[in-house]
């Protein structure tokens, strides 16, 4: 009589009838092997459009934020649009790896590392946003409190501005901790089988002399447990206050007391979208079909159908109460949203967030590879549009009809958002090419019990 460990009903998180052996190599694979032909294809556009972003930046910060679309009734638009929608993107890293492992579920071990990775990575593009912002970021200084010879210049500490700053630097070092007390395990693994010198010293460096010990593994597992603990938190924390940027103003179709829940169900719906986007390409590319499963991609779309409604409910819920309040300012707001100049953007807005993910309903679509690359990627663009709804829209048409008007990007605005896209992703492929994609240590904790061929042995022995 063997221990069951799980249902067995359940299907394998592990195919392809891997031992121990077959997953370190599997794992280690694209680090030790050459690029093949299309990473470097898609490396080449990811860094051309760095670079071109990089261009539109210094020629941002060496001419003016005039050379951005902003006017006097716009203040804020792509740049604080692109700021949310990179954070929101951000949170699906710290929500698989710690609230999922605080739930003990085994799904997360084959997608968490990329997830995490993805986090920091999109955590750096939204720090761009903020500081590029300021028009003069050299002058930074001026905005902490500390002694200057400008008279006492002290910050403004009720400014959810600033709570942004501490929330995220914080989401972006617990993050870093995270991520690579996670990846030490796996580094030992490619240094112990690293057969030149250099690559064998670099990675014994990177895993901070690892040896597999009880003990190592002992406090692995401890520190693991405390970080995620620390982390779940941040998961509510760091988008409740980016909506608070908006919430705590006195601006119709900003100040709502939703914002917070349902910027946070929003940031999870587009991180977990771009998991996708990125995991389906990744297990194509490096080959990891075995580890990142069907079931892996349908579990996420799960999330996204759930999460995507949370939000939909959102929208109806401030429609009904801009109507329901009785506040013309606030129910003009909202009908300008939908029928003013910008309800194109709108519609792509609700048509990518609510009816979208509906879809997923259905087993046949939400277990399809392609469908469900197609829906991460509408998701995402959706995302951006409620972004830019919610800021712009409720920006161009203020209290005073004289100072009304349109935003439109100028090729500068453009250039950044692309460049930021291209450093995404450039970053993403090298971390590809020199990080263990897949938690090794970890699918092995659960080969025995999830792997396809110990499942059939054990069905054997009973």
């Amino acid at each position: 009589m063997s221990s069951h460990y799980e249902a067995p009903i359940r299907r394998p998180l592990v195919t392809g009838s891997k031992s121990y052996h077959d997953v370190s190599v599997d794992i280690a694979a694209p680090i030790e092997s050459r690029a093949n032909k299309q990473w470097w294809i898609v490396f080449g556009i990811s860094l051309t459009a760095f670079l071109w972003g990089l261009g539109c930046i210094i020629y941002t910060i060496s001419t003016g934020i005039g050379t951005w679309g902003l006017n006097k009734t716009v203040g804020w638009a792509w740049d604080i649009t692109n700021f949310v929608w990179w954070v929101g993107i951000g949170h699906a890293g710290t929500l698989i790896s710690a609230v999922l492992l605080l739930f003990r579920q085994k799904w997360r071990m084959a997608i968490n590392r990329s997830a995490e990775a993805m986090t920091i990575f999109s955590v750096i593009q939204a720090g761009l946003f903020p500081i590029i912002h300021m028009g003069r970021p050299w002058l930074m200084y001026w905005l902490f409190p500390m002694p200057n010879a400008f008279g006492s210049l002290w910050v403004n500490f009720n400014s959810p501005l600033l709570w942004d700053v501490f929330a995220i630097s914080t989401y972006l070092s617990v993050s870093l901790v995270f991520w690579w007390t996670g990846l030490l395990p796996d580094f030992a693994m490619i240094r112990d089988r690293a057969i030149k010198p250099f690559q064998k010293k670099i990675y014994s460096l990177l895993s901070f002399g690892w040896t597999g010990r009880v003990k190592d593994w002992q406090r692995f597992e401890e520190v693991s447990l405390v970080l995620a603990g620390l982390a779940t938190p941040l998961v509510l924390s760091v988008h409740t206050i980016v909506s608070f940027d908006f919430a705590t103003s006195v601006i119709p179709g900003w100040h709502t007391t939703i914002f917070p829940p349902y910027f946070v169900a929003g940031a999870i719906f587009s991180g977990f979208a771009m998991v996708n986007t990125l995991l389906i390409i990744v297990r194509k590319v490096v080959r990891l079909e075995n580890y990142i499963t069907l079931q892996h991609i349908e579990l996420m779309n799960i999330i996204i159908m759930i999460t995507g409604s949370i939000v939909g409910v959102a929208y109806i819920t401030e429609l009904f109460i801009a109507w329901y309040s009785g506040v013309e300012y606030e129910q003009y707001a909202f009908l300008n949203r939908a029928t003013g100049p910008y309800w194109w953007a709108y519609l792509l807005m609700m048509t990518c967030n609510v009816f979208s993910p509906q879809f997923m309903w259905f087993k046949k679509l939400r277990t399809s590879i392609i469908f469900s690359f197609i829906i991460s990627i509408v998701v995402n663009i959706g995302m951006w549009f409620e972004r830019f709804v919610i800021i712009v829209s409720s920006l161009h048409r203020d209290y005073l009809p004289s100072s009304w008007t349109m935003f439109s990007p100028t090729f500068v605005d453009i250039g950044i958002f692309i460049g930021t896209i291209g450093f995404f992703f450039t970053l993403f492929l090298l971390y590809a090419r020199t990080f263990p994609v897949i938690a090794q240590a970890e699918v092995k904790t659960i080969l025995k019990s999830s792997g396809d061929n110990y499942k059939k042995q054990r069905d054997k022995n009973e």
